[in-house]
């Protein structure tokens, strides 16, 4: 494949704060992807069909309202819905260690705590991609 890698970067609820996401939006912008910031309130069957019209390797979802043990499970299964099945589904915020592990028992990918670099982010969203992409 020789296009840049695409990524929907997206706030799901009624989370209002988008600083996190839109620096994680840029920096991955900054490493050669292309993204899409779908912006505040979303739900998640509006991220999904955002992810779906715009062919997308990957989706980040923020989180800082508690609420990543409705939404991310959610969002996997509408996934799996549409067969979108080698869609990376990330994301980040304020997870619990244990919530961590349950969601990615559930399929969704590794999950980032405040704090951690962007360059680290971008580079598993780059490696999970070229192993699951086909690019």
């Amino acid at each position: 494949m020789n296009r840049p890698i695409r990524v929907l970067v997206a706030k799901v609820g009624l989370d209002g704060h988008d600083r996190g996401a839109k620096v994680i939006a840029t920096a991955l912008r900054d490493a050669g992807m292309e993204v899409i910031y779908t912006g505040l309130r979303q739900t998640p069957e509006m991220v999904v069909n955002a992810a779906l019209q715009e062919d997308v390797d990957a989706i980040g979802i923020s989180i800082l309202s508690g609420a990543h043990n409705t939404i991310f499970p959610k969002v996997i299964a509408l996934l799996k819905e549409k067969g979108m099945h080698d869609v990376l589904l990330t994301g980040g915020g304020i997870i619990p260690e244990d919530d961590m592990k349950h969601l990615h028992e559930l399929g969704v990918g590794k999950l980032f705590p405040p704090g951690t670099t962007t360059s680290e982010i971008a580079g598993y969203i780059r490696d999970w991609v070229k192993e699951n992409r086909n690019f």
